[in-house]
Order: structure tokens, then sequence, then C-alpha cells
């Protein structure tokens, strides 16, 4: 299998489990453990607990996914458009699904990006999001469904 193969399989395996709500060893399987890991998902950081800061080595990356965890729910995620780079060990793709912020039960739909950086053996070394922030901090208020009537 060429490098390029393996990065695609990787990164399809991975945005797989996480989009069937797998267990978070699980999720986790998919990370490098000979290299230094992170996970950051991009956004100001006042506008939820998981944004806009880095989540360094295998505990941060788990702290980051317990947080999504405790926070959001989400169902029909499904994934598109990989872009694999080889040379870089990366893999770029769009994702999208319906969340719910779980403590205000506010939902939306949305498209977010991923950018996984791999080691030589396929294994995730950097976990990249950019996302609708905004969406998501109106859900964490409870404004979300406001917001959307005052624009109807």
């Amino acid at each position: 299998m060429s490098f390029r193969s393996q990065l695609l399989s990787s990164a399809t395996s991975f945005c797989d489990a996480f989009a069937q709500n797998k267990d978070l060893d699980s999720i986790l399987s998919h990370f490098s453990t000979t290299h230094q890991v992170s996970a950051i998902e991009h956004g100001e950081k006042a506008m939820a607990p998981f944004l806009g800061r880095p989540f360094e080595g295998l505990d941060g990356v788990r702290s980051y996914f317990d947080t999504i965890a405790a926070l959001l729910s989400y169902e029909n995620m499904e994934f598109s458009e990989f872009t694999v780079d080889a040379e870089a060990g990366r893999v770029a793709c769009k994702g999208k699904a319906k969340f719910s912020w779980i403590q205000t039960k506010e939902t939306w739909d949305e498209t977010f990006a991923y950018m996984l950086d791999f080691d030589d053996e396929g294994k995730i070394t950097d976990y990249q999001v950019w996302a609708d922030s905004g969406a998501a901090y109106l859900a964490r208020k409870g404004e979300l469904d406001k917001v959307r009537k005052e624009e109807s």
C-alpha cells in the first residue's frame, strides 16, 4: 500500500470512528504514540471551553474529546472531499452533522473542516478543526433560537 493510500485509509477510519460515536479509547487509538500529539479547534477562546487553545499530548487530546462529549452531542455526521498530501503527511476533509449543545438543547446544522497530520505509521499527530464557533456560542448561551427568530 502506498503512503498516500495509507493516509487516506487512516483518515477515513478515524472519521468513521468519530461519526459512529465510538468510545474514546477507539478514537484515541488513531493517534500516534511515538510522536507528540495535539488537538486544536480554532476559534475565540471565550466562546467555548474547547476553542482556541491547543490540547497537547495524549492526555490533552483525551481532555479535548472528553470536553466535547460533555458539552455537545451530534448525529448524522458524514465526511467528504478527502484531500491527501502524501509529501506533507496530511489529509484535509469536510464534515457535516447536526450538533446540539447538551445543556440548552439548542441544535444547529454545521459544516466543518479537519486537517489531520500523520506520522510515518499513519497515526494522527496533529488534529485541527475549523467549525461554526458562532453557532456553538449562541447555543451554549441558549440564544441561537432567539437570534434565528429575530432574523426571520
